[in-house]
């Protein structure tokens, strides 16, 4: 369950750090406690980015819990954190291992959950948390395929229900010049919506070598971002964020796409060894209203980066990213960071007892994704309920960490098929 690698940055400016704790007010959280418990589940770069802007949102947070898949980067970790955070870490004998260890986080008495997992684990994880009726801050993606977004679009309303908040790590919507260039466009400052483009492209991404004898399980867990059941490939692990801003702004989801995209510059061997994801992906979608969505991804080395979201309308254009609406400036951020700031809106939400819920546009945000990747995949236009409904569960059953697992090859549009 370890995350070892994050786009959002583990960084904690001492201006945003204190403009941070000012924002939360001193009342006490639902349960009346001055201290909230959080459990930390995944123990690797993201989720050591979230504990810490967790610490940054509120001086009453408290690490109560914690647990990865690797005993060994689980007790690292403790004491990392503990030397980092000195005495807002109250683990006691609370650091799991293990393929189990989340549901020992969750039940070990914590008032809120960060899930920090690689995002093949996440629907799980969701379903555990939420109907242990916990508080849960989940990192997006939080799924790789249609059965995980069906569970995840089944737990909305039982979160609802139980008065719990779950916010995802969509940090743009916490993000102030994100927010009012955005509300700009909504409010017709470009006129009609006609087109929208965002991107994703970058020179790469870490890769783990195989050690001797490493078990399937234990290796491509360890080298999650390589492997489709694992982490969805990366059109969905990180250019999420960018499809997310443009649903943001259609106030919808894609209803189809037609993609294509490839595998060339990974590295070269069996997928047992080099894994099995492309390194780019072109996809057109389609909104309900037939307005198209033109979204590139890629990995490939000395290609500019880009990361950006673009829309034309019938009065101009925005580049969202850069808070620019017909070249004029509509938006600024403030002095906190966005990753902090989704941390206080979710625990100012919860003290207010209005538990915001984030779930269900973050899953139409995943799940845009998992539809660009089947359409390329496939070589096909997929429909999103084709998509959404398929029946195949990219999660090996019966895992454990010392499991043989047969590994699918490189995806190849005359092959593979969508079930």
């Amino acid at each position: 369950m370890s995350c070892a690698h994050s786009d959002r940055r583990e960084f904690l400016v001492a201006g945003a750090t204190a403009a941070a704790v000012s924002a939360i007010p001193t009342a006490v959280h639902a349960k009346g406690a001055d201290i909230i418990k959080v459990g930390l589940i995944g123990c690797g770069g993201r989720g050591s980015g979230a504990i810490g802007d967790s610490m940054s949102a509120d001086p009453s947070i408290q690490l109560y819990a914690m647990g990865d898949v690797f005993e060994d980067v689980a007790k690292s970790r403790a004491k990392q954190y503990g030397d980092r955070f000195k005495n807002r870490v109250n683990l006691g004998d609370r650091v799991f291992s293990g393929l189990d260890a989340f549901k020992k986080v969750v039940d070990s008495g914590v008032d809120l959950v960060i899930l920090a997992t690689p995002p093949g684990f996440r629907p799980d994880h969701l379903e555990y948390a939420i109907k242990a009726k916990k508080h849960v801050f989940t990192e997006k993606p939080v799924a790789v395929d249609g059965p995980g977004i069906r569970k995840c679009l089944e737990l909305v309303e039982e979160a609802k229900k139980n008065g719990k908040a779950v916010v995802a790590g969509t940090q743009r919507r916490h993000q102030k010049g994100y927010i009012e260039t955005i509300d700009k466009i909504r409010s017709g400052a470009i006129g009609d919506i006609v087109s929208t483009r965002c991107s994703w492209n970058g020179t790469g991404i870490w890769f783990r070598q195989r050690m001797k004898d490493e078990a399937d399980a234990h290796y491509q867990i360890r080298n999650w971002y390589h492997y489709i059941w694992m982490c969805g490939d990366h059109i969905v692990e990180q250019h999420v964020h960018n499809l997310d801003v443009i649903n943001w702004i259609m106030g919808a989801h894609p209803v189809k796409a037609t993609a294509i995209g490839a595998r060339a510059y990974r590295p070269e061997g069996p997928p047992e060894t080099a894994g099995q994801i492309w390194d780019h992906f072109a996809v057109e979608y389609e909104y309900p209203n037939g307005v198209p969505l033109y979204s590139y991804c890629a990995h490939i080395p000395g290609i500019r980066n880009d990361v950006s979201e673009t829309v034309y309308g019938s009065k101009g254009f925005s580049q969202v990213n850069r808070y620019l609406i017909n070249k004029e400036k509509a938006g600024q951020d403030t002095s906190v960071s966005p990753y902090v700031q989704e941390h206080i809106d979710m625990i100012q939400s919860i003290r207010s007892g209005k538990p915001l819920n984030e779930l269900e546009s973050v899953a139409h945000s995943t799940m845009t994704a998992i539809l660009g990747r089947e359409a390329a995949y496939s070589g096909k236009t997929l429909t999103w309920d084709q998509v959404l409904n398929a029946k195949t569960e990219l999660k090996p059953t019966n895992l454990t960490l010392e499991a043989s697992l047969k590994t699918a090859p490189v995806p190849l549009p005359a092959k593979y098929k969508i079930v």
